[in-house]
């Protein structure tokens, strides 16, 4: 039985993580006691005899733990952004060409951001193909439930007496230096960071990122950009092609909610380009991805324990 360790469980990912795996027969899940929690040589002890640690910390305290778990066989995912371009780590998206295998032989592997995953996935295929220069400058907005705002986030929001600015969408990262933007560029193999624009908006859950482009930018048609995704994404169970899709013309950010996968589509005409990922910001976006990449190491389906529709 897979020992498991979650450092930084009293977090939004590291509860979710938690929570998901308790009824796993598979695993037994260490946990410390709330006085031991921060407690240096109570969490090394707790690294060391895990076979698999979840990070769920701020980038120093991952950092921390890392160093902790130095000399030991344990195989860490960090779901903070402080490894996700060090190429001492493998990137934890893996749908991408020849990810899963090296996830698999890995010891460290960085979970990937959750806007961060919309973009990569519509991005990295059109690079791959040739069909985007990796000299191209690309634009996108996404929009996200609250719950991507941490405890302090949710908790204004959830406050029955907050501000009346809260109750419409807010655009945020306005001097372009969101935290995911390294990690977008550089999976995506893009020698340029995008323009980002997210919006954190008053529902819960659920995330919808954008990728838009003119004619001009891309090396073909919208009939080539629409079939490399479909056969970039042809044998996964999770991040799937699903054409032109909407909901009458609309595309709901919450459609995704309580669940693992994620859904690409592309709209638009020849002239002007959308192509749209979908998905759970707390699922695929964070611990349904970090449990994806637990099961592979595992040597499991990486379905395994998800919520697949």
């Amino acid at each position: 039985m897979a020992k498991i360790f979650i450092d930084g469980s009293a977090g939004t990912t590291g509860l979710r993580i938690y929570d998901r795996l308790l009824d796993r027969k598979d695993l037994e899940i260490i946990v410390l006691p709330e006085e031991l929690r921060k407690d240096e040589s109570a969490r090394r002890d707790a690294l060391h005899n895990a076979d698999i640690a979840f990070l769920c910390l701020p980038d120093v305290a991952a950092i921390e733990s890392v160093s902790l778990a130095k000399g030991s066989k344990t195989k860490i995912i960090d779901t903070s952004t402080a490894h996700r371009t060090n190429d001492d780590w493998v990137y934890g998206f893996p749908e991408l060409t020849g990810m899963k295998e090296k996830i698999k032989n890995s010891t460290r592997i960085a979970n990937p951001g959750c806007y961060a995953s919309g973009f990569i996935s519509l991005v990295a295929p059109l690079v791959e193909n040739g069909i985007l220069s990796k000299d191209s400058f690309v634009n996108s907005f996404a929009v996200s439930g609250y719950s991507g705002a941490g405890k302090k986030g949710i908790a204004e929001y959830e406050d029955e007496n907050r501000a009346e600015i809260y109750n419409a969408p807010r655009q945020y990262a306005l001097t372009q230096e969101h935290k995911h933007l390294p990690e977008m560029a550089k999976i995506s193999g893009l020698s340029h960071l995008p323009i980002f624009c997210p919006l954190i908006a008053p529902y819960y859950s659920g995330m919808e990122v954008t990728v838009s482009l003119f004619k001009k930018d891309i090396n073909g048609t919208m009939k080539d950009v629409k079939e490399v995704l479909e056969s970039y994404y042809r044998n996964s169970q999770i991040v799937k092609y699903v054409g032109d899709y909407s909901e009458n013309g609309f595309l709901s950010a919450c459609s995704m909610s309580g669940r693992d996968d994620m859904e690409i589509s592309v709209h638009g005409n020849e002239d002007r380009i959308l192509l749209v990922s979908r998905f759970d910001n707390l699922g695929k976006g964070a611990s349904g991805a970090a449990i994806q990449n637990m099961n592979i190491l595992l040597g499991l389906p990486e379905t395994t324990g998800l919520v697949i529709k």
